[in-house]
């Protein structure tokens, strides 16, 4: 078998199309010849380095967005529910300090991403499906609880979320997303034949397939393949 392709997710978890990315990319990560590289970034940090603006602040951007993710909640099966103040959750809470916390955990666990798996989809579940904060230590610990952390790690990471070094190494990570180009989330950066190739958002899988020699089998891999 060929050497794995290396694919990198940047995501941050304010963006509910990160999580439709980022659920799409686990599923996908034992059915591609890929080994997939978790990279928890800042998003606030990407529009603000990129100059984009969010879709929040054009009304018809904001309207429209409801309702995409609404229809991609069903097709993906993301248990997505858009917060009673979404412009609230997303822009005036923000998710710095959630951010911060992932990327604790991921400087925590030395084998894998597992941890870091986990604890994003639970805060991703907060913020995007249970309308809950994920700005608050309380919030944070409640999420990584569930994701099966212990009461000492989450102690540990709480305590690391707050030190210059995780903060440097968030800054690090979005200074690196916004040199592949970023100017939003999900960024996926798959490395064909020592050249990066670069796709945003959660609607290109079936490009990035074939770019990486691979094929696309829908939201659901497992059970589109169980029907061939």
């Amino acid at each position: 078998m060929a050497s794995k392709k290396v694919v990198e997710f940047f995501y941050d978890v304010v963006s509910p199309y990160s999580w439709l990315g980022f659920e799409i990319m686990c599923r996908y990560r034992n059915v591609w010849n890929i080994e997939l590289k978790l990279r928890p970034a800042f998003l606030g940090g990407v529009m603000q380095g990129s100059g984009n603006k969010p879709p929040g602040v054009v009304p018809k951007k904001f309207q429209y967005m409801g309702k995409d993710l609404a229809r991609l909640s069903g097709y993906f099966d993301v248990p997505l529910q858009t917060p009673a103040d979404p412009f609230e959750a997303m822009f005036q809470k923000g998710s710095l300090a959630a951010m911060r916390f992932v990327t604790a955990v991921q400087e925590r666990e030395k084998l894998g991403d597992n941890q870091v798996e986990r604890v994003s989809r639970e805060l991703w579940r907060r913020i995007w499906n249970e309308d809950k904060d994920i700005t608050e230590p309380s919030s944070l610990s409640e999420a990584a609880m569930k994701a099966g952390l212990s009461d000492s790690e989450i102690k540990e990471v709480l305590e690391l979320s707050s030190s210059k070094e995780i903060k440097d190494k968030l800054k690090s990570a979005t200074q690196n997303a916004l040199d592949q180009g970023a100017f939003g989330f999900p960024l996926v950066v798959c490395h064909v034949n020592g050249k990066p190739e670069v796709f945003f958002g959660s609607d290109r899988f079936e490009l990035m397939a074939h770019c990486i020699g691979e094929k696309w089998l829908g939201p659901q891999p497992d059970k589109s393949a169980s029907k061939l």
